[in-house]
C-alpha cells in the first residue's frame, strides 16, 4: 500500500481548502483577472474547478457525488458573484459554465475513482 486512507483524506482535504483560499483571496486582487487570455482562461476555470471536484471527492468520500457537484458548483457561482465586487475583474456566465464543465468530468471520474479506492483499500 503506497499511502493509507486517512492521510490521503487529510491530503486532499488540505489542497481542497488550499485552492479555496486562493480562489476567494488571490481572486480578490485586481491583476488576477488579467492572467490567463481568452482562450485559456476557460481552460483554466476548467482545470481548476475539476481539480477541486476531485479533491473534494477524495476528502469528503462519504458526501455524496451530486450534492459535491452543487457545492461545487455553487462555489463556482460565488466566485463569479465575488468578481462583481472586484475592480478590474468582470464576471462572465461563459466563465460559470467553464467552472460547472470542469466540475461535471470530475464528478464522472470520480464515480470510478471512489470504487478504485474502496477496492484499493479492502485489499490492503
Amino acid at each position: 500500500m503506497l499511502i493509507k486512507e486517512k492521510p490521503l483524506r487529510i491530503l486532499a482535504g488540505c489542497g481542497f481548502f488550499i485552492m479555496l483560499a486562493l480562489l476567494f483571496i488571490g481572486g480578490h486582487q485586481p491583476a488576477s483577472g488579467h492572467l490567463f487570455t481568452p482562450p485559456w482562461d476557460k481552460v483554466a476555470h476548467f482545470s481548476f474547478f475539476a481539480t477541486l471536484t476531485l479533491l473534494g471527492a477524495i476528502a469528503f468520500i462519504r458526501l455524496p457525488l451530486a450534492l459535491l457537484g452543487i457545492m461545487v458548483m455553487a462555489l463556482g457561482g460565488a466566485d463569479e458573484i465575488h468578481q462583481l465586487f472586484v475592480p478590474g475583474r468582470h464576471a462572465g456566465l461563459d466563465d460559470w459554465a467553464a467552472d460547472a464543465t470542469g466540475c461535471v468530468l470530475a464528478l464522472m471520474v470520480a464515480f470510478w475513482l471512489r470504487k478504485q479506492l474502496v477496492l484499493y483499500y479492502k485489499q490492503a
